[in-house]
């Protein structure tokens, strides 16, 4: 008796080319982008620190007629440049316990995402255990130039404190006890990075309001 061949079936070339150009397909679209967009994470990272800023001083109302301080002791962001090594940096602080315009890490606000210090000991670019990296804008972003003009103009170390309503003040050091260094024009810092493909970021801060854009 014959017994008849058993035929097995096989994907031929053309059929295993297709079926792996289709599965490579589905990769790419499934897959997310591996390439980092430094400016977004920089826009993300400095409008949240300047929100936080605001909110802090919203929460924690300094205005205190029988201090001849408290203004001085306004929850305030502080942007510290140097374009030789990109020690690059911002603290977020209420001058509340020295009043000297000199921060203390005691002073500094607590970083909700990592739970540590929004402070830089040293003023380079070495990350203490206890501090935030997140404030590290120059190491992480390569930014090395900030330029501040309108309602917080002049150079940096640049303050920049908000209030219980939320609106801005500048140059708290010479600050005393009313609002005569609240801003009456927005204030405009334009950020730029060491990578000069990366578009300059063009950060407003709206007189009045506080409102923070960046473009």
């Amino acid at each position: 008796m014959i017994t008849p061949h058993k035929h097995t079936k096989a994907f031929t070339m053309i059929e295993l080319v297709f079926v792996i150009v289709v599965i490579g397909i589905i990769a790419a679209l499934a897959l997310p982008r591996l390439d980092r967009d430094v400016r977004q994470e920089a826009t993300e990272n400095l409008l949240s620190a300047i929100r936080y800023t605001q909110h802090l001083a919203l929460t924690d109302n300094k205005t205190d007629p029988s201090d001849a301080n408290w203004q001085r002791e306004f929850w305030q962001i502080r942007f510290n440049t140097d374009t030789d090594n990109l020690a690059n940096f911002y603290t977020v602080f209420s001058d509340s316990i020295t009043v000297d315009d000199d921060v203390q890490k005691e002073e500094a606000a607590i970083d909700p995402i990592n739970g540590k210090y929004m402070f830089n000991a040293d003023g380079d670019t070495i990350i203490d255990a206890d501090e935030s990296p997140n404030i590290f804008i120059g190491k992480k972003y390569g930014i090395n130039s900030m330029t501040f003009s309108g309602g917080c103009a002049g150079t940096e170390p640049q303050h920049i404190a908000f209030d219980n309503w939320g609106r801005p003040h500048n140059g708290l050091g010479t600050a005393t006890n009313n609002y005569n260094r609240y801003m009456t024009s927005d204030c405009t810092i334009i950020m730029g990075f060491a990578d000069t493909s990366i578009q300059d970021l063009n950060i407003t801060i709206a007189a009045e309001t506080g409102y923070v854009t960046i473009d």
